[in-house]
Formats: C-alpha cells, sequence, structure tokens
C-alpha cells in the first residue's frame, strides 16, 4: 500500500526584481522548485523513514535488507554484496554510494593489484555507480552502499505540484513569497532487490 505525504518549498523575491521586464519569473521558479524538489525528494527516496515522509531505501522497516556487514570497505566485500542479490536482480543492477565512499573505492585494489573502479566508464564489476550525497559515509551502524535493481522501488506521484503566490503576507516588506506543495510516496517494492553493506 501507497500513502500521500506532502512535500512543499517556500521562496520569497524582492516584488521590483519580480516585476523586470528582463526577468523571466517563470523560467527561474521552475528551475528553482526543480532543484529544491529534486534535492528532497532524493533524501526521502534513500533515508526516510516512512513517517510522515516515503520509506527510503536505507530505512530500518520496508527499506533493502542488508546483504553485507564489515568493519571495512573490502573488495571481497563489494564482491559478496554483489553476489548476496538474486541474479534476476543482477542483471540491471546499479551501484549508489555518496562521493567519499566512490573516493575511497577508486583507490582500492584486488589481490592482484588491479583497481576494482572501472576509470573508463565508472563501473565496478561491470555495473554502474551512482553517486548520491545523501548516502552516509562508512561509520557505526551506517549502510554506505546499496546495490540491486533500483526499479523495484516505486514513486508514486498524487498530483502535480501546486504553486500558490503569497502577495499580502510580504506587502510590507516588497516581497512575493511562492509556495509550492506535492503529494507524494515512495518504497521498495521487493526488498530483496536491492541490498546494502552495513559497516560496523
Amino acid at each position: 500500500t501507497f500513502e500521500s505525504h506532502k512535500l512543499a518549498v517556500f521562496f520569497k523575491l524582492e516584488e521590483s526584481f519580480v516585476r523586470d521586464a528582463t526577468f523571466k519569473i517563470e523560467d527561474y521558479i521552475v528551475s528553482r522548485l526543480a532543484k529544491n524538489f529534486g534535492r528532497a525528494e532524493d533524501n526521502g527516496f534513500i533515508n526516510g523513514t516512512g513517517e510522515n515522509m516515503p520509506t527510503g531505501i536505507l530505512a530500518a522497516k520496508g527499506g533493502a535488507d542488508v546483504g553485507v556487514t564489515t568493519d571495512a570497505i573490502t573488495y571481497d566485500d563489494l564482491v559478496k554484496l554483489f553476489f548476496s542479490v538474486k541474479p534476476e536482480y543482477r542483471r540491471n543492477g546499479v551501484w549508489l554510494m555518496n562521493d567519499e565512499t566512490a573516493l575511497a573505492l577508486r583507490t582500492l585494489k584486488d589481490d592482484g593489484g588491479n583497481y576494482i573502479w572501472n576509470h573508463v566508464n565508472d563501473t565496478i564489476l561491470g555495473k554502474k555507480v551512482c553517486i548520491s550525497e545523501f548516502m552516509p559515509s562508512a561509520g557505526a551502524g551506517e549502510k554506505p552502499v546499496a546495490f540491486g535493481d533500483f526499479s523495484y522501488y516505486w514513486i508514486v506521484d498524487r498530483r502535480p505540484v501546486s504553486i500558490r503566490t503569497l502577495t499580502e503576507k510580504f506587502a510590507l516588506t516588497d516581497y512575493i513569497g511562492y509556495l509550492a506543495y506535492e503529494f507524494l510516496d515512495g518504497k521498495l517494492t521487493r526488498s530483496e532487490a536491492v541490498k546494502v553493506m552495513q559497516t560496523n
């Protein structure tokens, strides 16, 4: 079952700036809202708890299963995580991590002295690496790496983004406010489709 969670963005602009004939207000609003909503959704779809927000990939309840537990990320751990995912989900699998983890893995080598990160096409074990700043870094109880088929993470948009212009509220300060909101939910429909690595 999917629920409906409200996500809102608010910002204000000087009225003289908005009324400027050379300023493309529509383009600015669309660009700013896309960036703000995108960041909030990215965080929710990864770290959401399911309480008044989506159930994220890393959620303790309803999130991805733990495939590997380790003290420090090694080549063997990545291989174990890779094979902890069933073949049907490995086929379209991708890696998900943050910049700090990606930097550490770029310098990691196998027993033969070969880099495990393919610097030509940014893949590990032949699978694409995706970066998100909202993935945690390695640490006690954290889940710094996820791998699997993320097409099984379903996102439901209940209705399109709505925007309200707030003119009276900021009239005395010569500002115009904009309030935008959307209703959505997201959750992993098959927990075995994505596995995460947990560090001690």
